[in-house]
């Protein structure tokens, strides 16, 4: 187990658990965020084709057994990164898969990797705004380790509904909103009890965290995640009439060196886990 704290995102990223807050420039001088081009190649190098090692042990499995992709099918792959979820989906059937990302440099690391295949397509678009490819003639759409990455729930929640014919499936993968809060979340050792625990500082709330993606460098690049209780993410999905039918935790696969405190690492690892998984139609 990882005992330092450093926790799967937007599909294999990481952040560490102390990062320096929002002592950088996560936003523009007009008000926007950034974005993900700014920290395009470092995070295509760290997810690659395959993924991380916690989307091929836990993530994709998890994505993939939740969604059911049925032969033929069209499939929306909602901020699709570099496309790391689109060789799974040809290869459970689908006969046509939309990535859709708001990074230039994202879908045209996907589009080197796929472009090829004439059942993909990619478009630069803003997830959370109103756009066409969102024209309700999927039967399925995926969203990846990415609600906790964009500004505007309520707007990705309305195009994912909106993406779908009537009663189309959604599957939302997300850092764990309950127990995965960066900065806020942390491990703790009870040398009474011998457990390893979970202290969270903060919960209740929205929250816009500031992380450095690559901190040991001293650059400034950055990203935002944006935390918000799981009761206000349910409650937009069912505003944009997407009614959840199914709900999975996934936990880590891995597991510390044998020592003094494997026993109760071993334990906390089955207790806690890293990511939900929702699965939803829409109405």
């Amino acid at each position: 187990m990882e005992r330092k704290g450093r926790d799967g995102r937007r599909g294999g990223g990481f952040f560490p658990n102390k990062a320096a807050g929002r002592k950088f420039p996560v936003k523009r001088p007009d008000g926007k965020e950034k974005g993900w081009d700014g920290v395009a190649g470092w995070y295509d190098k760290l997810v690659g084709v395959d993924g991380s090692d916690y989307h091929q042990n836990v993530i994709l499995p998890g994505v993939m057994d939740l969604l059911q992709v049925k032969a033929g099918e069209a499939v929306a792959d909602v901020c699709c990164g570099q496309g790391v979820l689109v060789r799974h989906l040809l290869d459970a059937g689908a006969a046509k898969v939309l990535g859709v990302d708001a990074s230039g440099k994202l879908i045209g690391a996907a589009r080197q990797r796929h472009g090829s295949d004439g059942k993909v397509d990619f478009l630069k678009a803003d997830a959370c705004a109103p756009g066409e490819w969102a024209d309700g003639s999927f039967d399925a759409a995926a969203c990846v380790m990415a609600v906790h990455d964009v500004p505007d729930a309520a707007g990705l929640m309305k195009n994912l509904s909106a993406s779908l014919k009537p009663g189309g499936r959604v599957v939302i993968v997300m850092m764990h909103p309950c127990f995965r809060i960066p900065q806020e979340s942390h491990w703790g050792w009870d040398g009474d009890q011998k457990i390893q625990y979970r202290r969270l500082d903060k919960y209740g709330k929205a929250l816009e965290i500031g992380i450095k993606t690559r901190p040991g460098l001293g650059t400034d690049e950055g990203t935002v995640f944006y935390h918000r209780p799981l009761a206000d993410l349910i409650s937009e999905m069912g505003k944009a009439g997407l009614g959840v039918t199914e709900c999975t935790e996934l936990y880590s696969h891995r597991r510390s060196q044998v020592g003094p405190f494997s026993k109760a690492e071993h334990r906390a690892a089955e207790e806690f886990p890293l990511f939900l998984g929702l699965r939803a139609v829409r109405i």
